[in-house]
């Protein structure tokens, strides 16, 4: 059953695609509530699944375990590089992790394989700040 494209979620929409980075649905309901827009964060979790189902929306969990999002900006599976500091994004191509992917699937008698790949670390700048801070010490 297709959801109606409501006020409500395009609202959701538009509010993520203005979002840096990857952000949690509590984080968009916060923004969305300091709007006075009314939107329950209910219809937020509703609407940001959807859009990651529907391919609009990439959808990750943090090393913590939480549910992020951002505005797709790639057709098509693909992968992350996530910076732990700042949330910087880079979308990677990674066909070495596809073929093995599927290879290690086959093996194993597998077909139809999916799989989730997001690399976590901190990008240039978070590791110049680290080292900087570290060196003030």
């Amino acid at each position: 059953m297709a959801q109606r494209n409501t006020w409500q979620r395009e609202r959701v929409r538009e509010a993520l695609a203005d979002a840096s980075g990857f952000v949690s649905a509590q984080s968009l309901h916060a923004t969305l509530r300091d709007e006075n827009t009314g939107i329950g964060l209910a219809t937020v979790y509703r609407a940001l699944a959807d859009m990651a189902s529907a391919g609009d929306a990439d959808s990750l969990q943090s090393p913590e375990g939480e549910s992020l999002y951002r505005a797709c900006t790639s057709p098509g599976h693909h992968h992350h590089l996530i910076c732990r500091g700042c949330g910087r994004t880079v979308e990677i191509a990674a066909t070495d992790v596809e073929q093995w992917a599927h290879a290690t699937a086959a093996a194993h008698g597998f077909t139809q394989a999916e799989h989730v790949v997001d690399i976590f670390g901190l990008c240039p700048d978070c590791t110049d700040r680290a080292a900087d801070a570290q060196d003030s010490r």
